[in-house]
């Protein structure tokens, strides 16, 4: 476990006292905060992670470090699942985002046309999963589980409200980034929808030409 908010919080106590919310405090915790988690390998590893094409690339070096600072490193066993469809997002211990640091994790979820699950997706470093839940706080959509042993850096639901009350500037970013990284997955999903209604379109003409309808 890197960086765990209790830490950071214990270590703000030690080097300034009494709390002190002006703009100069939270600056001292903030470049303290940032410098505990670049003193840790993994920790520097997952904001490089966070930054990526394939998580929150809006985030500066900075940004990235605050919110590691703010994860939890949790190891998963080949086969564990991660996530699972259908439980809540956004409440205790199932309200969490995950970012894949290291190993590969299967998405899949269950439809009501299969009897076992369909593949959505494989995640590797640099992925995350389970953000859509914790900005809604709605259920699960798919189950994410582990192919081979995962190490993942988590922000709980607790955490997140942590950060938006202490460093609001970096929250108000993170969500942002997540945002934005919604709305382009709405998009994709969108151009395969019409993608698949022009397919299905273009089908059902060419039924109708090599079956004419004789009634």
């Amino acid at each position: 476990m890197f960086s765990a908010r209790p830490t950071a919080m214990a270590l703000f106590h030690t080097l300034f006292g009494t709390r002190d919310d002006t703009a100069s405090a939270r600056k001292r915790r903030s470049v303290a905060l940032r410098e505990r988690v670049s003193a840790s390998g993994t920790a520097v590893r997952a904001a490089d992670l966070l930054r990526s094409s394939t998580a929150l690339i809006q985030l500066s070096e900075a940004e990235a470090l605050t919110v590691v600072g703010y994860m939890q490193l949790r190891r998963c066993a080949e086969g564990e699942a991660i996530i699972r469809q259908g439980d809540s997002g956004g409440s205790g211990d199932d309200g969490f985002m995950a970012l894949v640091v290291e190993g590969e994790v299967t998405v899949e979820a269950v439809t009501v046309s299969r009897t076992s699950p369909l593949t959505i997706n494989v995640l590797g470093p640099g992925h995350l999963m389970g953000e859509m839940s914790l900005m809604d706080g709605a259920a699960r959509s798919a189950t994410c589980t582990a192919s081979t042993e995962v190490r993942c850096a988590v922000l709980t639901r607790e955490a997140l409200e942590a950060l938006m009350a202490e460093e609001p500037a970096t929250a108000a970013k993170l969500l942002s980034a997540v945002a934005l990284r919604l709305s382009r997955r709405l998009r994709e999903a969108d151009s395969k929808l019409q993608l698949y209604s022009q397919l299905v379109q273009s089908m059902q003409q060419e039924i109708n030409r090599l079956v004419p309808d004789e009634s």
